[in-house]
């Protein structure tokens, strides 16, 4: 099941840049990487894409995945813990992918954010509707010293239609994270569109695995490998690896 993650002869282009900031492998937290054996090996595929900085960014999510830096940290722990792990030569650190929602207001209030480096934060909306007000604690981010990274914004369907949106967030001084994986094809036609409608925009600050599972490292091997990937990458200004 996990051949692809050997080196293989065949010549695969390298990402264009080291730092990953948005995957899901801190084990048995989410519903990323259910345990440490498979946490090492998505970290081993990643260094050979030419990754050497790891973002873990585990789901603080109301109801589900309600995470807290305790929780986080043992997560990590678990996992650098592993005898494998200094074998693997990547720096790994974390954050997390905040759910706009009223667990996160809360978690704003208490003062438990757990920042990116460089007071970087990680948002997302929910897939079904927009946070209700999303200007407003974009401008609350920004009060606090945080700076706001919204998450794969080209997943949201209910952006698709209006764009001006997008716009407008990023001209407010939020940050644009698209997924690898929808340029790739991943998830439906119109993530696809609109991740390469923001390229062309240069409306994409950084890209991102937001890797869950072997399935979707096993397609990013191959969209890696392809003509695709290398004509989705010219020209991009990306800010990766200022974090």
């Amino acid at each position: 099941m996990f051949n692809f993650f050997h080196k293989r002869a065949a010549f695969k282009p390298l990402l264009p840049y080291t730092t990953e900031v948005h995957c899901h492998i801190l084990p048995g937290i989410d519903d990323g990487a259910p345990d440490p054996e498979h946490a090492l090996r998505l970290l081993r595929q990643m260094r050979e894409w030419g990754v050497e900085k790891v973002i873990a960014t585990p789901h603080v999510t109301e109801a589900s995945f309600e995470n807290t830096p305790q929780t986080v940290a043992d997560a990590y722990a678990r996992l650098s813990g592993e005898p494998g792990f200094s074998e693997i030569a990547l720096q790994v650190c974390y954050s997390a992918e905040y759910r706009m929602d009223d667990n996160f207001l809360n978690v704003l209030r208490q003062n438990e954010i757990m920042p990116m480096p460089g007071n970087h934060i990680l948002i997302e909306n929910s897939f079904l509707q927009p946070f209700w007000n999303i200007k407003e604690l974009i401008f609350d981010l920004q009060i606090k010293g945080l700076s706001p990274i919204l998450a794969h914004p080209e997943r949201y369907a209910y952006y698709h239609d209006d764009r001006k949106i997008y716009q407008e967030l990023h001209e407010q001084g939020c940050e644009f994270q698209v997924n690898l994986l929808s340029l790739a094809g991943y998830y439906n036609r119109r993530s696809k569109e609109v991740a390469e409608w923001l390229a062309a925009k240069q409306m994409i600050d950084y890209l991102g695995s937001d890797l869950h599972n072997s399935t979707q490292a096993l397609h990013l091997d191959k969209y890696l490998s392809g003509k695709e990937f290398t004509r989705h990458m010219k020209n991009l200004r990306l800010k990766n690896d200022t974090l």
